[in-house]
């Protein structure tokens, strides 16, 4: 038997990168996936593709995590088509990057809505689902900045510093019925976005890195299996660190 069989899960910001391996990782073991991301695009009707190529029930939505009105839509919608959720995965994120005396209002408000307030927006829609189920696996995705900082991040570091308040605090709160809620605090992983810096300044990230390479998005993804299943059954309210021991 595979790890999530039968059982279903929600991924947000799913179409690429990161969500989208977990979301493949999650079929593979089993699981029906539903995801989501901002447009119902020829993104996510590829990756909705190739989650149903694995033999698995999956479906794409269009949706605005940041909005607390969508995500209550988008979960009632993922219910009444799946019949329950049994995973969340809280992935859904934005950068806009500077100094903190060149950061506007705007670009803060952005980011602290899209990457912190989705997690709430989706957590409160998806728990009175999961409390009538009494069972269910909270996973959102912080990041190794929301533990120690970084110059030119503020926002993006708060965000994730304040994932990590919430997963605690649903944790304590949810836990007598069953309910786990668990952070991933991934480090410096090759995805789109990243392979966007410069080939001098990567080779510098990765030289801090005591495992000598930047991560791949599977290998967030193999955690993500491991707190969605039931392997992970006594584990509530931790971050793991996915980062080859730059953060430890």
């Amino acid at each position: 038997m595979k790890l999530l069989e039968n059982k279903v899960a929600l991924v947000t910001g799913a179409s690429k990168g990161i969500g989208k391996q977990i979301a493949i990782a999650y079929a593979k073991e089993g699981a029906m996936v539903a995801f989501t991301d901002l447009n119902r695009d020829s993104v996510m009707e590829e990756t909705e593709k190739e989650l149903l190529a694995l033999g698995v029930k999956a479906k794409g939505y269009a949706s605005n995590a940041a909005s607390f009105e969508d995500s209550e839509r988008v979960v009632d919608e993922v219910v009444k088509e799946f019949g329950r959720i049994d995973i969340l995965v809280n992935n859904a994120g934005i950068t806009k990057d500077n100094l903190l005396m060149r950061m506007t209002e705007k670009d803060w408000d952005a980011v602290i809505a899209v990457n912190l307030k989705s997690v709430f927006n989706l957590t409160h829609a998806t728990q009175k689902y999961m409390l009538k189920q009494r069972s269910g696996s909270i996973i959102n995705m912080s990041s190794v900045v929301g533990v120690s900082g970084n110059a030119g991040q503020a926002n993006y570091s708060a965000s994730k510093a304040g994932i990590i308040g919430f997963t605690k605090s649903v944790a304590k709160e949810l836990g007598s019925r069953n309910i786990r809620s668990n952070a991933i605090a991934p480090g410096f992983i090759i995805t789109d976005m990243t392979a966007q810096i410069p080939e001098d300044a990567r080779k510098a990230w990765e030289a801090q890195i005591p495992m000598r390479r930047g991560g791949q998005p599977e290998e967030v993804a193999k955690v993500a299996v491991f707190l969605g299943s039931d392997l992970s059954s006594y584990v509530s309210g931790q971050v793991i660190h996915v980062c080859g021991a730059m953060n430890c």
